[in-house]
This record gives C-alpha cells, sequence and structure tokens, in this order.
C-alpha cells in the first residue's frame, strides 16, 4: 500500500483560506491597464498602495501573506459569519473598507436592522450582522455591492469595461 503525501498545513484559519482563494480567482495575475488608478497590479495587490514592492515579481505566497495581515486579521472580516465575512473581504479589496462597509450596513438595514451608513465595521454593525438572517443578509449584500459598482460606472464611463467584472465579483 502507498502512502500518499500529506499536503502542506495551512498556517492561516480555513475561513480565510477559502475566502483568499475565491478573492485570488477574482482578481487573477499581473495585470497592467491603463485604465485602472492602482497601477500594476498582481493578485490585486496594487503598486499605488505597495510602492515598495516589485508587484511583477510578487509571489501568491507573498499575496496571501499580505492579505491576511493588511486585511483579514486588521479589519477583522473573520469575526463574521463565513459567507459574510468572505463577501466583506472580497469587496473591501476592490471597492475599499468603507465602501464594502457601506453596502453591508445598507444590507442590514434592507434586513430590517437600524444601522448608521457610515462605513464603519464596529460593534453595532458587526452585532446586526450575527443577528440578521444569514441568507437574506448575503443576498441584500450582494445587491447592495451590485449597485454600488453600476452606479460607478454610471458616473465614471471609462470603468464601465469593468462593470461585467464587478457584477460578476458581487453576485458571486
Amino acid at each position: 500500500m502507498t502512502r500518499q503525501p500529506t499536503p502542506p498545513q495551512s498556517p492561516y484559519p480555513a475561513a480565510f483560506d477559502r475566502a483568499v482563494s475565491r478573492l485570488l480567482r477574482d482578481e487573477g495575475g499581473y495585470v497592467l491597464n491603463p485604465a485602472d488608478p492602482g497601477g500594476a497590479t498582481r493578485f490585486g495587490i496594487s503598486q499605488r498602495d505597495y510602492p515598495h514592492l516589485d508587484i511583477r515579481a510578487l509571489t501568491r505566497d507573498e499575496a496571501v501573506a499580505i492579505y491576511f495581515r493588511d486585511w483579514w486579521s486588521r479589519f477583522g472580516y473573520g469575526d463574521f459569519a463565513e459567507p459574510i465575512g468572505a463577501k466583506l473581504f472580497n469587496l473591501a479589496v476592490n471597492m475599499g473598507p468603507g465602501n464594502a462597509g457601506r453596502c453591508l450596513q445598507r444590507a442590514l438595514r434592507a434586513c430590517g436592522r437600524q444601522i448608521a451608513d457610515d462605513g464603519v465595521i464596529g460593534a453595532a454593525t458587526r452585532a446586526a450582522a450575527a443577528q440578521a438572517n444569514q441568507s437574506a443578509l448575503i443576498a441584500a449584500f450582494r445587491a447592495e455591492a451590485a449597485g454600488y459598482y453600476r452606479a460607478l460606472a454610471a458616473a465614471n464611463p471609462v470603468d464601465d469595461e469593468f462593470l461585467r467584472g464587478w457584477l460578476n465579483r458581487a453576485y458571486e
């Protein structure tokens, strides 16, 4: 009987591993699109936000470590129920944490939770998300994200080329 090698254990929580795998599929590899204000990006890590990095040479493992440190841990996305935390993480990387937070807060309001629409993911937002019906919340969250992206493309016609991908990201 041949023994199969054990795959290496991830140093990250399982919820993060699943969320970052999805994020990396959305973000793709190296891109230098003149319409993207972030400049050169690889795995969604932009030269604008990380000017000290050689973006072209960035490895997947390095990107994952950045996402864990600078996004998942910093903003506490792992404190949310998995579908909500993963969606919040994915959207925050793409639209910014404040905009993603506002989308979540608007979704919570659509689910009947009285919550400020300020983009700050504090104790009140976290408590409201924990108490909300998770199926209804994720559906409302997807709709709010799609609305945000549609409004962005309508206000900035140069962004229209990104709308299809953004909507896929919103509704996934």
